[in-house]
C-alpha cells in the first residue's frame, strides 16, 4: 500500500503501526519519527518566516476569512506518487490542507485513493484514530497492541496519583492573542492530577483575557504555544512575563507543545506522563527520552 499523511499526527500514527515503509510522502511539518524526514513532503508553507505570534494569529484568520489555509498542496507531486490512501483531517481549518480540497485532488489521481480524515476532539477519539487506521490498513493487530499499551500507561499514572492533592492548572495555547487549550488537553490535566480552571474537553481552545486567567487563580500555568517545542514555548513566556506575572501563580513552566501536545497522536500519552511530571514529579517521573519542562522565571 501506499499512503501520503497529510498531517502530523497521523504521521506519527502511521509509523507506530508499523506502516513506515507504506509512507510515500509526508507534510513539510512531519518531523517525527526521525525517519519521517527523509520522505518527499507534498505540502509547504504560505507563511513567511520570523512572524510573531500576533502576526500569525492575524494571517491564520485571515486565511479562515478567504476560506483557505496557510499550506499549499504539491498537486503535481501528489498525481506522481500514485497513493492508495491519503490521510488527512477536518478538526482545525488552517492546520493543514482543507479535506475538501484533498478530496477534489484525489479524484484526479489515477490511482483513485480512499481519503479519510482524522479528526479527534479527546483522549478516548484518539484511541479510535487508531481503529480507524488500522482497518483501512489492515493493520488490526498492531492497533490492538497499541491501543493496550497506550491504556497501561494511561493508568499508570491514574493509580499513581490516585489520592493526591490536585493543583489548579491554566494550560496557555498562545500568547497574542492568549488562548487557553481545549480539545484532550483539559483530560491530560485531570488525568496528571490537576484541574483544569479554563479549558474544556473536547471544546475547541478559546480566546481569553490576561485578567480573566488571573480570576481562574491558577497554581501553575503550563505555556505551550501551539506548534513550538520548549525552547522557543519558553522565548514567548518570557516576551509576556508581565501578564504571566500579574496572574500570581506559584510556578509557570514551558513544554514541547508540537511533540506532546498540539498533536493528537500517540505521543499525547508522552505529554500525559510530563504534565504528571511536572503536577506531581515525586510520583511522576519524567519518561526516558522526553523533554522535560523548563522553568519560566518572573
Amino acid at each position: 500500500m501506499r499512503i501520503v499523511s497529510l498531517v502530523p499526527h497521523a504521521t506519527e500514527l502511521l509509523f507506530a503501526l508499523g506502516l513506515g515503509d507504506d509512507v510515500v510522502a509526508v507534510t513539510h511539518e512531519c518531523d517525527h519519527p526521525p525517519r519521517a524526514l527523509e520522505l518527499p513532503r507534498v505540502t509547504k508553507d504560505r507563511l513567511p518566516a520570523g512572524l510573531s505570534a500576533g502576526e500569525i494569529d492575524a494571517a491564520v484568520r485571515a486565511s479562515v476569512a478567504g476560506e483557505g489555509t496557510i499550506y499549499e498542496l504539491d498537486t503535481d507531486l501528489l498525481q506522481t506518487l500514485e497513493p492508495d490512501l491519503i490521510v488527512t483531517q477536518e478538526l482545525c481549518p488552517v492546520c493543514a490542507v482543507t479535506y475538501d480540497e484533498v478530496v477534489k485532488e484525489a479524484e484526479r489521481i489515477v490511482s483513485c485513493p480512499k481519503v479519510i480524515a482524522l479528526d479527534p476532539k479527546t483522549i478516548g477519539e484518539t484511541m479510535g484514530d487508531i481503529r480507524t487506521v488500522a482497518a483501512a490498513t489492515g493493520a488490526r493487530d498492531a492497533a490492538l497492541d497499541l491501543v493496550a499499551r497506550q491504556r497501561a500507561r494511561i493508568d499508570r499514572v491514574r493509580v499513581a496519583l490516585k489520592d493526591a492533592e490536585r493543583p489548579t492548572v491554566a494550560a496557555i495555547e498562545w500568547f497574542e492573542p492568549v488562548f487557553t487549550a481545549g480539545h484532550w488537553t483539559p483530560q491530560l490535566i485531570d488525568l496528571a492530577g490537576g484541574i483544569d480552571v479554563l479549558g474544556f474537553a473536547g471544546e475547541h481552545s478559546e480566546q481569553t483575557t490576561w485578567e480573566t486567567v488571573a480570576a481562574a487563580r491558577p497554581e501553575v500555568i503550563v505555556c505551550m504555544p501551539c506548534g513550538y517545542d520548549a525552547v522557543r514555548s519558553l522565548q514567548e513566556a518570557e516576551a509576556f512575563a508581565d501578564e504571566l506575572r500579574s496572574v500570581g501563580a506559584r510556578r509557570v513552566v514551558a513544554v514541547d507543545a508540537a511533540a506532546y501536545f498540539s498533536r493528537p497522536g500517540p505521543r499525547l500519552v508522552d505529554g500525559l506522563e510530563l504534565m504528571g511530571h511536572v503536577l506531581h514529579p515525586g510520583r511522576v517521573e519524567l519518561p526516558e527520552g522526553v523533554s522535560g519542562p523548563l522553568e519560566v522565571e518572573l
